[in-house]
């Protein structure tokens, strides 16, 4: 044992170098949303016991919390993946989506034109709340005797009335893969679960609104108030393609565009520096797209669009650099997205 004081240790150790991409500073994605909404949950569910008086802001589902609750939730989701010892049979990363060699490169401002094309013609359903996504997503530990990562896919619904009450569902599940049992971190280690399990079932009634701070306000169809929007909302000035593509995937779990919302998106995506084409690629879930690639502090992160009507069909982010701490190499998948509808 050592005299020297714990805190000065922990600062030494370093366990989320501020320099690390896994540990940037951005809006939690939506396991780590789901996570803290446990969390809130579990609180509530404990306070009303004791005090028989349920805390309602609890249990509501919202978006992304900002500030330094947010910040301490994404760590303490992010240091029980990495500490945590388990039992669960490895499972290496999926591989990367590669666009077709020799395919034609689409520039975005083309997309995006093709977008607003679209919404002109008119058809197709106006903006939503809520979202329909399959996500995988992979689990690291750290350390001496460190297993190696694990790919956690859960499928993700949200619907919301327009009496303001709505329903969650996350299932387990991984289509490229149907009927096979799969990695799963609901309640705690990540764990072998039945194809199709359901983890997380929720339903809110009338008159529940996200709380934390998030605006109820329906995402703008022009890319100038679209850019505002997401400044005010989820704290994005947009600078550059990282910034802009997080804050993208925050409103992509929370809304789904319409016509002109998606030729709003495509045009901030066309705008955005150093996110260039990449070619014809197919996505996780079997359907055509244009790949966009941006590369920066050690991740490679690709969208990718329908190029018919400027759909955002998916975002991965893939290490371009071993991670030997984590067993993590140059070409692993950190995280993939795929919105369905």
């Amino acid at each position: 044992m050592t005299d020297e004081p714990e805190l000065e240790l922990l600062r030494r150790a370093d366990p989320v170098p501020a320099g690390d991409p896994r540990w940037r500073d951005r809006p939690l994605d939506a396991r780590a949303e789901l996570g803290l909404r446990r969390l809130l949950a579990a609180e509530a569910a404990s306070e009303g016991a004791a005090a028989s008086v349920p805390r309602r802001t609890a249990r509501r589902l919202g978006g992304l919390v900002t500030g330094l609750a947010a910040v301490a939730a994404a760590v303490v989701a992010v240091l029980v993946l990495v500490l945590t010892g388990t039992g669960t049979p490895a499972v290496a990363a999926p591989a990367a989506l590669r666009p077709l060699a020799g395919s034609r490169e689409v520039p975005l401002a083309d997309v995006a034109g093709a977008a607003r094309e679209a919404a002109a013609r008119g058809g197709g359903t106006g903006t939503r709340r809520g979202s329909h996504v399959m996500m995988w997503s992979m689990g690291m530990e750290s350390g001496p005797g460190a297993r190696p990562p694990v790919t956690l896919p859960e499928e993700h619904l949200t619907r919301w009335n327009a009496d303001g009450g709505g329903t969650e569902l996350v299932v387990a599940t991984d289509p490229r893969q149907p009927g096979k049992p799969v990695i799963s971190d609901s309640g705690g280690a990540p764990h072998t679960v039945a194809d199709g399990e359901v983890l997380h079932r929720t339903a809110y009634p009338p008159g529940t609104l996200p709380p934390y701070g998030r605006s109820g306000t329906e995402p703008p169809d022009s890319a100038r108030e679209l850019r505002g929007y997401l400044s005010q909302v989820y704290g994005c000035a947009c600078a550059d393609a990282p910034a802009l593509l997080d804050a993208l995937t925050s409103l992509l779990h929370d809304w789904t565009p319409g016509l002109s919302g998606t030729a709003a998106v495509d045009e901030l995506l066309a705008a955005a520096p150093g996110l260039r084409p990449a070619g014809a690629v197919t996505d996780r879930l079997g359907r055509p797209g244009q790949a966009y690639v941006h590369d920066a502090e050690g991740l490679r992160r690709m969208i990718v669009l329908d190029p018919a009507d400027g759909r955002v069909l998916g975002i991965e982010e893939t290490f371009t650099r071993d991670q030997p701490e984590y067993r993590v190499r140059a070409g692993d998948v950190m995280s993939y997205q795929a919105w369905m509808d």
